[in-house]
Protein backbone atom coordinates (compact mmCIF):
# COMPACT_ATOMS: atom_id res chain seq x y z
CA UNK A 1 0.00 0.00 0.00
CA UNK A 2 0.98 3.36 -1.08
CA UNK A 3 0.44 5.76 2.12
CA UNK A 4 1.51 10.14 1.42
CA UNK A 5 4.56 10.36 3.31
CA UNK A 6 3.74 13.71 4.27
CA UNK A 7 0.76 12.94 6.26
CA UNK A 8 0.91 10.35 9.36
CA UNK A 9 -1.87 6.97 8.91
CA UNK A 10 -3.50 8.28 12.11
CA UNK A 11 -4.31 11.55 11.62
CA UNK A 12 -7.78 12.58 10.29
CA UNK A 13 -7.84 14.03 6.80
CA UNK A 14 -8.04 17.54 6.11
CA UNK A 15 -11.36 18.98 6.98
CA UNK A 16 -12.76 20.77 3.63
CA UNK A 17 -13.09 24.59 4.49
CA UNK A 18 -16.56 25.55 6.62
CA UNK A 19 -19.38 25.81 4.35
CA UNK A 20 -21.56 27.49 6.95
CA UNK A 21 -19.96 31.27 6.43
CA UNK A 22 -21.46 30.82 2.64
CA UNK A 23 -24.88 29.82 3.63
CA UNK A 24 -27.02 32.76 3.52
CA UNK A 25 -28.70 34.78 6.16
CA UNK A 26 -32.25 34.76 5.25
CA UNK A 27 -34.11 31.69 6.85
CA UNK A 28 -34.67 28.93 3.74
CA UNK A 29 -37.98 28.79 2.52
CA UNK A 30 -38.65 24.94 4.45
CA UNK A 31 -37.87 26.85 7.53
CA UNK A 32 -39.92 30.19 6.89
CA UNK A 33 -42.97 27.97 6.30
CA UNK A 34 -42.30 25.69 9.20
CA UNK A 35 -42.62 28.11 11.72
CA UNK A 36 -45.92 30.29 9.93
CA UNK A 37 -47.54 27.31 10.19
CA UNK A 38 -46.14 26.84 13.74
CA UNK A 39 -47.63 30.39 14.35
CA UNK A 40 -50.93 29.34 12.73
CA UNK A 41 -51.81 26.97 15.83
CA UNK A 42 -51.76 30.66 17.38
CA UNK A 43 -53.23 32.84 15.19
CA UNK A 44 -55.67 30.90 13.06
CA UNK A 45 -56.19 32.02 9.64
CA UNK A 46 -60.03 31.75 10.01
CA UNK A 47 -59.99 34.88 12.11
CA UNK A 48 -58.20 36.73 9.30
CA UNK A 49 -61.82 37.05 8.20
CA UNK A 50 -63.41 38.92 11.42
CA UNK A 51 -62.95 41.93 13.27
CA UNK A 52 -59.84 40.82 14.74
CA UNK A 53 -57.54 40.44 11.09
CA UNK A 54 -55.06 43.30 11.90
CA UNK A 55 -54.67 42.03 15.29
CA UNK A 56 -54.14 38.28 14.12
CA UNK A 57 -52.28 39.41 10.97
CA UNK A 58 -49.60 41.72 13.71
CA UNK A 59 -49.30 38.04 16.06
CA UNK A 60 -48.58 36.28 13.02
CA UNK A 61 -45.45 38.93 11.95
CA UNK A 62 -44.08 39.00 15.45
CA UNK A 63 -44.17 35.45 15.79
CA UNK A 64 -42.10 35.06 12.66
CA UNK A 65 -40.07 37.88 13.62
CA UNK A 66 -39.20 36.18 17.36
CA UNK A 67 -38.58 32.87 15.23
CA UNK A 68 -36.31 33.73 12.66
CA UNK A 69 -34.60 36.98 13.91
CA UNK A 70 -35.96 39.01 10.90
CA UNK A 71 -39.03 41.75 10.60
CA UNK A 72 -41.71 40.66 8.41
CA UNK A 73 -43.86 43.14 7.00
CA UNK A 74 -47.48 42.74 6.91
CA UNK A 75 -47.50 42.00 2.81
CA UNK A 76 -45.00 39.41 3.01
CA UNK A 77 -46.62 37.71 5.80
CA UNK A 78 -49.91 37.41 3.28
CA UNK A 79 -47.87 36.05 0.64
CA UNK A 80 -47.22 33.62 2.89
CA UNK A 81 -50.36 32.50 3.90
CA UNK A 82 -51.23 32.70 0.25
CA UNK A 83 -49.36 29.15 -0.56
CA UNK A 84 -51.75 27.79 1.76
CA UNK A 85 -55.35 29.52 2.04
CA UNK A 86 -57.26 31.26 -0.39
CA UNK A 87 -57.19 34.60 0.92
CA UNK A 88 -59.75 35.73 -1.92
CA UNK A 89 -62.21 33.96 1.03
CA UNK A 90 -60.93 35.83 3.92
CA UNK A 91 -61.63 39.62 2.37
CA UNK A 92 -63.89 40.94 4.21
CA UNK A 93 -67.21 41.07 2.52
CA UNK A 94 -69.14 44.96 1.57
CA UNK A 95 -72.15 44.46 4.38
CA UNK A 96 -69.16 43.51 6.70
CA UNK A 97 -67.62 46.91 6.02
CA UNK A 98 -71.09 48.95 6.15
CA UNK A 99 -71.75 47.77 9.56
CA UNK A 100 -68.28 49.73 11.22
CA UNK A 101 -68.87 52.85 8.68
CA UNK A 102 -72.50 53.77 10.32
CA UNK A 103 -71.77 55.91 13.13
CA UNK A 104 -74.62 56.07 15.91
CA UNK A 105 -75.32 58.51 18.75
CA UNK A 106 -75.33 56.72 22.17
CA UNK A 107 -76.63 58.14 25.44
CA UNK A 108 -77.50 56.60 28.57
CA UNK A 109 -81.72 55.98 29.52
CA UNK A 110 -82.92 58.65 31.44
CA UNK A 111 -83.53 56.41 34.33
CA UNK A 112 -80.37 56.23 34.60
CA UNK A 113 -79.23 59.54 34.93
CA UNK A 114 -81.84 61.24 36.38
CA UNK A 115 -81.30 58.93 39.93
CA UNK A 116 -82.90 61.60 42.96
CA UNK A 117 -81.79 59.11 45.98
Amino acid sequence: MNQDSSAPADSPAQAPPSSASSLPKEPSQVELELRLLQALEFYPPSKLKGVHRHFVLYGLMEYLKKSLDRQFSADEVLQLLDRFFNLEMLKPEDDEKDNFSQAEDFSLPESFTNKEE
